[in-house]
C-alpha cells in the first residue's frame, strides 16, 4: 500500500526551502559584491568577522577540486533526503521533522548551485577567535537542522514512532 502525498505539507516544505535558499544565495551574493578582493568585515573584533573565500572542497576543505564527486555526493544525498521526508508521518509531533528536513535542502541546494555556477562555494563567515574553518549560510542550515535532527532522534521520538523509517514490509492488517 503506498501513503497518499500530503500535498499541502509538501507545500510548505517546498516554500520553507525556497526562502531559505533565496537567503542563503543573497547572503553570498551581497559579500561576493562587498567583500570579493577586499579586506575582512569585522563584526566583533578578534572574534568574528566576514570575509570572502571561495571553497572548492566540502566542509573543512575536504576534496578540494572534486567538483565531480562533491555534485554526485550532494545530488544522492539530497535525493536520500527527498526520500525520507515523502516518507515522514502526517502526525503533529513530525511537524517539526518536516520543517528540518526543508532546511536540509535549502542548504545542501545552496551549495550545489553555487558548486554548479562558479566550481566553488562562497563562505564568509569567520570565526577568527577559535581559528575555525570558513562557512556561510547554507552550511549554517546543513549543521543546525541536522543536530537537532540527531537530538530529537535520540532523545524525543521513541522506536515505534520512527517505523516510517523502516525498510520492512507492512503488514496488511495496517
Amino acid at each position: 500500500m503506498h501513503k497518499k502525498i500530503n500535498y499541502k505539507l509538501v507545500t510548505i516544505d517546498a516554500l520553507i526551502a525556497i526562502v531559505l535558499l533565496f537567503l542563503d544565495q543573497f547572503t553570498k551574493y551581497l559579500v561576493t559584491i562587498r567583500l570579493k578582493n577586499r579586506p575582512p568585515f569585522v563584526l566583533i573584533d578578534g572574534v568574528l568577522e566576514f570575509q570572502y573565500f571561495e571553497n572548492t572542497g566540502i566542509a573543512f576543505s575536504l576534496f578540494q577540486g572534486r567538483k565531480a564527486f562533491i555534485l554526485l555526493t550532494g545530488f544522492l544525498v539530497m535525493a536520500v533526503i527527498l526520500f525520507f521526508l515523502f516518507r515522514i508521518p502526517e502526525d503533529r509531533k513530525f511537524r517539526i521533522v518536516h520543517v528540518l528536513m526543508a532546511v536540509l535542502i535549502a542548504g545542501a541546494l545552496g551549495n550545489i548551485i553555487d558548486r554548479i555556477r562558479f566550481d566553488y562555494v562562497v563562505d564568509f563567515i569567520s570565526f577568527v577567535l577559535i581559528h575555525y574553518p570558513i562557512f556561510n549560510v547554507a552550511d549554517c542550515y546543513i549543521v543546525v537542522s541536522a543536530i537537532v535532527l540527531f537530538c530529537l532522534f535520540l532523545f524525543v521520538y521513541k522506536e515505534e514512532d520512527l517505523e516510517f523509517l523502516s525498510f520492512k514490509r507492512r503488514s496488511a492488517a495496517e
